[in-house]
């Protein structure tokens, strides 16, 4: 088959490398964009009389014709199509004639393909957003039901301090939260038409670009056209969006498979959600959070690939940038599927109260507020935290808890403590005590799901 582009070529390409140029065999995922926009680029072309409007007709019916075709498998491709552009319009050209010649007029693939990426991340952004929400609602269902529930919380993973469930999950709440406002952000860089602005430098024929924008719904259009065929920013944006996203489920997943190990015991996954072992019975795996951990990598890689594509590109067009949309496609499917599942899988996770419970009688975790009690008493904080060492030390001498500890006991630890009380040193007591903004104390709990019912009330991608 001859290239549209081959007139000036003594040789036909070698096969090897016409096999090595293709991207039709990903690129095919953006048909019906590549229709869309060709359809409103001949929409244009007529307003500005480039074309009649018999001959619009012809081209507006002959790509449905082709999109349907191609929907329904009837129309396949291969690499002597080269890509889904030239594909679609020597399809065009066979089939209405030379009217379709007359559709790539004040256009270039390096404008299209561009404009085919940004309609596809548009779409699939619109629908990601509305994923990471549903995770975010159930976020705060969770948190809501567990707002209540003690948890010891660690840092360096040892017991630290007391904290209750929701409290933890609200945290995630936030991390989430983030990730869809740089999504949001990301949407609106990606929502520029790029069309018209041809191989690199503008066209000599009389177009209308914003006309074009407005009937594939962007929000404005691109301002350099050097800029607009070499830019990839917004795939690094939404590739770096994505991995940070990824860190964030991975964590959650981590936690997930601590937790659900019998060591910490805290939750019960459901079944539908885990895998058995093919030589041992009693196995009971968290697979799908060790597979979302694994994935991130996967994203990770395809983000650092398409920055090491572009590191060393003078402007304006190469062909190199072919390497972008792999990367993208896949990142797409992990991100979306990952998230959906987990947030499945959330939703039917128990968090187990009373084991969670057993845990936080070891690790001395109300030491700082019985340190934080002795500064309400007049102690500078630096003695204070010296003097409540002293009383772990004895405790652990002695076979005792920080709730054992009397205001005799204080003076064995030491003649400084003579005349301290000592605070309510429950977990619960001291839970309902750590009440500063954005604590644990579950009446800030529910303030803090309170604001997050809010923001997912009004927030929206467009």
């Amino acid at each position: 088959m001859k290239n549209l582009w081959s007139s000036r070529f003594k040789k036909e390409m070698n096969q090897m490398v016409e096999e090595f140029n293709a991207s039709i065999t990903f690129d095919k995922t953006l048909y019906r964009q590549d229709i869309r926009g060709s359809i409103a680029h001949a929409t244009m072309l007529q307003k500005m009389g480039h074309l009649s409007p018999h001959e619009l007709e012809a081209i507006v019916k002959g790509l449905s014709d082709i999109e349907k075709k191609i929907a329904s498998g009837e129309l396949l491709f291969t690499y002597k199509d080269e890509d889904i552009h030239m594909a679609i319009e020597s399809q065009l050209i066979k089939d209405i004639g030379d009217t379709g010649r007359k559709l790539h007029t004040a256009r270039s693939r390096n404008d299209q393909v561009i404009l085919d990426v940004r309609l596809y991340l548009k779409e699939e952004m619109e629908e990601i957003f509305e994923i990471l929400k549903g995770l975010l609602e159930t976020l705060l269902h969770q948190a809501e039901a567990t707002k209540e529930i003690l948890m010891p919380g660690f840092t360096h993973l040892q017991h630290a301090q007391p904290v209750t469930v929701g409290f933890h999950l609200m945290a995630y709440f936030q991390q989430f939260k983030r990730d869809l406002m740089r999504l949001q952000g990301c949407y609106e860089r990606t929502d520029e038409n790029p069309l018209g602005a041809c191989a690199l430098a503008g066209t000599t024929i009389p177009i209308d670009r914003h006309y074009t924008a407005k009937l594939l719904g962007f929000k404005t259009v691109t301002e350099n056209a050097m800029d607009t065929v070499s830019d990839r920013d917004f795939i690094v944006e939404f590739l770096s969006f994505s991995s940070l996203f990824m860190a964030h489920l991975s964590r959650i997943s981590e936690e997930f498979i601590l937790w659900n190990a019998q060591e910490f015991s805290f939750i019960e996954i459901d079944d539908g959600f885990c895998t058995g072992s093919s030589i041992m019975p009693q196995k009971k795996n968290p697979d799908i959070p060790e597979l979302i951990r694994g994935k991130t990598g996967r994203v990770y890689g395809h983000l650092m690939g398409l920055l090491t594509v572009l590191k060393g590109l003078p402007m304006a067009f190469n062909k190199d940038l072919q390497e972008d949309k792999e990367a993208l496609f896949d990142t797409v499917k992990t991100i979306k599927t990952s998230a959906m599942i987990f947030t499945e899988m959330l939703e039917n996770t128990v968090f187990k109260a009373p084991d969670m419970k057993k845990h936080m009688e070891k690790g001395f975790l109300q030491a700082t507020d019985l340190a934080e009690h002795l500064v309400l008493q007049g102690i500078p904080f630096r003695t204070c935290h010296e003097l409540v060492g002293k009383a772990v030390k004895y405790c652990e001498e002695h076979d005792l808890t920080l709730e054992d500890l009397t205001e005799e006991s204080l003076l064995l630890i030491d003649q400084r403590l003579a005349g301290m009380s000592l605070p309510d040193l429950s977990m619960e007591g001291s839970i309902e005590r750590r009440n500063s903004y954005g604590s644990t104390a579950p009446k800030d709990v529910e303030r803090q799901i309170a604001s997050g019912w809010e923001l997912l009330r009004y927030v929206n991608i467009n």
